[in-house]
């Protein structure tokens, strides 16, 4: 579950119109949010209050396995439209599998000028939490510099006294300030970053080939015939089969001064068109309906990501496969071994959305996918292919070969979010169970 502060962040990105989801850091985001969901541990408490769109308040508890707190705020210099707890939708509050929508250049809000001069500012969020009894802080300011370029500053106050020699010779929870400067054109997106504890200097970068589609035009129909348009003289015959898609590659590399390290890893990923359909969500056409109504029908292949990661200093290989195979059910299959070591491990996972009596309340289509020109399109389309059924919960479980199990239910219960899960060790007789925990949070609006 997400929690309330992440849900307002990216509330702000969606208002100032920043696609978060352009990074190398979130490269494999869709495989890990089947495969690398967190369990809480123990029992944990959170109530946050949005008394306006500028201002958010948050508090949070945590009962056991010990006592201790935390209290949050936000301000945004944008009118942001957060919703309650009861209200909001349910699949933005969780990390789940996902096919991103084609990228493409952030536009920056309009200009405004009053008396020959402009009066608008450029947007920004601050957020701070203090952590108790520890007294902890925690900061981050994040505002746009331009249309493409954004910049974070994230900072970590940790009292020292309370630290003992042992955990200040590793630098373990000492302050820190990090500073990111992220640069995002739609075909290329880089990252600068700087760490001031340890001294260390990073680059990523993201290269998205092919076309990127602009957003006027309507959305590629990928079963359309190629009758419908002029056929080249030295244009081949389309081949069925396989799946339609992009690709996208990119790599990170840092170094530390004061640690005298490095390090380098490279990434590739194949996913689908972001209006791609699974099977089971395709229309049965009637052998009297015409050929123009058959051409505008879902796309036959499933919606999938494909990811691999190397690190040649580590000698670390990642490979993930993820789809989502119905309507309700997405699966994920992750390898991972070293070439010095040779360990592997292999990880399966799977999420299952359980849905109450038919609605068309929550089951709409992604908001990112729907283009701002032709909204009523897109609307349509969605109704003819998903007239949904609430979402009750959804059901997370993961195996791997270290003989590690575990499985969570997230859900929303009257006006409350509840996430319940417990991690397993199989090849341990005398703790079998490992952590369970149960989440509990409440968020109103206005």
């Amino acid at each position: 579950m997400h929690p309330f502060a992440s849900y307002v962040l990216q509330s702000y990105y969606r208002a100032t119109g920043w696609n978060e989801d352009n990074l190398y850091a979130n490269l494999t985001r869709s495989s890990n949010a089947i495969l690398d969901f967190s369990v809480p541990r123990g029992l944990h408490l959170s109530i946050s209050k949005a008394p306006n769109g500028l201002f958010n308040t948050s508090y949070s508890m945590n009962a056991m396995p010990s006592l201790n707190g935390s209290v949050g705020y936000i301000f945004t210099s944008c009118n942001l439209d957060v919703k309650s707890s009861g209200s909001v939708r349910f699949k933005d509050m969780v990390e789940r599998f996902k096919v991103y929508d084609q990228p493409r250049r952030p536009e920056g809000k309009e200009e405004e000028w009053l008396a020959g001069e402009r009066s608008d500012t450029r947007d920004y969020l601050l957020y701070g939490r203090l952590y108790l009894p520890t007294g902890r802080l925690d900061a981050l300011y994040s505002t746009r510099l331009s249309p493409t370029l954004q910049a974070l500053v994230a900072a970590i106050s940790d009292p020292r006294s309370s630290l003992s020699s042992e955990k200040r010779s590793r630098g373990d929870n000492v302050s820190n300030v990090m500073f990111s400067l992220q640069h995002d054109i739609g075909k290329w997106c880089s990252e600068y970053t700087y760490s001031a504890e340890d001294g260390m200097w990073g680059m990523r970068v993201l290269h998205n080939f092919g076309r990127l589609r602009n957003p006027t035009e309507p959305p590629e129909d990928l079963n359309s015939s190629p009758g419908t348009r002029p056929k080249r003289v030295d244009e081949e015959e389309a081949t069925g089969g396989g799946l339609k898609g992009r690709v996208s590659a990119g790599a990170e590399f840092y170094i530390s001064a004061k640690e005298r390290s490095a390090g380098v890893s490279t990434g590739i990923r194949f996913t689908t068109l972001p209006d791609a359909t699974p099977p089971s969500l395709q229309l049965p056409q009637s052998s009297s309906s015409p050929p123009a109504q058959s051409s505008r029908s879902p796309p036959s292949q499933p919606p999938t990501t494909i990811t691999a990661l190397f690190n040649p200093m580590m000698g670390h290989i990642s490979a993930a496969y993820a789809a989502r195979v119905s309507r309700d059910l997405s699966m994920c299959s992750r390898f991972d071994f070293n070439v010095y070591s040779y360990d592997s491990e292999w990880t399966m996972g799977a999420e299952w959305w359980m849905r109450r009596a038919a609605s068309k309340q929550e089951d709409e289509l992604e908001p990112s996918l729907i283009p701002p020109e032709q909204p009523s399109v897109t609307v349509s389309r969605a109704e003819s292919l998903d007239i949904t059924s609430d979402i009750r919960g959804v059901v997370k479980a993961r195996i791997s070969t270290n003989n590690n199990v575990s499985l969570m239910w997230e859900g929303r219960l009257k006006q409350m979010l509840v996430s319940l899960g417990f991690v397993s060790d199989l090849s341990s007789r005398s703790k079998p169970i490992k952590a369970i925990g149960l989440e509990l949070s409440y968020f109103s609006a206005g």
